[in-house]
C-alpha cells in the first residue's frame, strides 16, 4: 500500500505544529444523548428544556437506572415524549454515512456509537485529529 505524506492544520496549545502521527488511529463516535439530539432537531422549541424520551411518568421507568416516578420526582417540569425509533435510525444513518465518507473502516456498535479507522496514510493522508474534528463539526 502506498504511503501518502501527512497534512497538518493545527498546532498544540504552546503554538508548536506536532510531529506527524504515526502508527494506527481508531476513532470512536458516540453520540451522548442521541435520542433527545434527535427529537431537539424535530422539536427546536425543546432545546434547552429537560427532555426525557422515554414514554410518559405513570410508565415503568425512563432508563434500567431510575424508575420514571423518581425521574418526575426529581424533574417535574420535564418534557416526556415516547421514541420514535425509524426516526432515530435514519438520522443514525446519516451520521454512519458521514464516517464512511472518511474512511471504508467503520465497526458500528449500536444506533449511536461506532468505532472508525482513521490512521493516516491508509485511507486520509490527514492527522486523525483533523478527521475527527471534521467529523464532529459535520455531525453537529
Amino acid at each position: 500500500m502506498e504511503r501518502r505524506e501527512h497534512t497538518y492544520g493545527y498546532e498544540d496549545a504552546a503554538g508548536v505544529t506536532p510531529p506527524p502521527w504515526t502508527g494506527p488511529a481508531v476513532g470512536l463516535m458516540d453520540l451522548d444523548a442521541f435520542f433527545a439530539s434527535v427529537e431537539m432537531l424535530d422539536h427546536p422549541e425543546w432545546r434547552g428544556k429537560p427532555l426525557i424520551v422515554g414514554g410518559d411518568a405513570d410508565s415503568r421507568g425512563v432508563h434500567s437506572a431510575m424508575a420514571s416516578a423518581e425521574a418526575q420526582r426529581l424533574c417535574p417540569q420535564a418534557i416526556w415524549t415516547h421514541g420514535h425509533f425509524d426516526r432515530y435510525r435514519e438520522v443514525s444513518a446519516q451520521v454512519m454515512a458521514i464516517l464512511a465518507e472518511e474512511t471504508p473502516r467503520v465497526e458500528r456498535v449500536s444506533i449511536d456509537e461506532a468505532f472508525i479507522d482513521i490512521t493516516p496514510g491508509r485511507f486520509a493522508p490527514e492527522d486523525p485529529l483533523l478527521v475527527a474534528r471534521r467529523i464532529s463539526d459535520r455531525v453537529a
